[in-house]
């Protein structure tokens, strides 16, 4: 169960941290805080670039806290108000399926935050390492 939680905490965690990056320094193909503040003020979300930095912040925080194990439940509930904020401004007018840019994924990812939440980081993990 532990190797399980820590493969799911890394994946998940390290792409989350990787899109926060996209968002504030433009790393894997993403635009930075001023082309994703651009497309956050066309969807409504003003001030756009501040908007951006934010996401890019809870995204980053969050998805390294998670994958490391480190106040795991922060870090989750950075990844769930993250994915709420992408359902509720962009995926879910689409319905459920992603095929049709519907929350189906977004879902996914609170699920996972949530549950290993909810079961704790395991062994491997630094909250782990403080409470022994």
């Amino acid at each position: 169960m532990n190797i399980g939680l820590l493969i799911i905490r890394l994946v998940v965690g390290l792409t989350f941290a990787g899109h926060g990056a996209q968002k504030l320094f433009g790393w894997f193909g993403g635009y930075g805080p001023k082309g994703t503040g651009g497309w956050f003020e066309s969807i409504g979300l003003k001030p756009g670039v501040q908007m951006a930095v934010l996401a890019g912040l809870a995204e980053l925080v969050g998805g390294l806290l998670f994958a490391a194990g480190l106040f795991t439940p922060i870090g989750a509930i950075l990844i769930v108000l993250t994915m709420l904020g992408a359902i509720v401004t962009v995926h879910g007018k689409n319905g459920y399926w992603v095929t049709s840019n519907g929350y189906e994924y977004n879902l996914m990812l609170i699920a996972v935050a949530v549950g290993v939440a909810l079961i704790g980081a395991g062994t491997y993990s630094i909250d782990a390492l403080l409470v022994n």
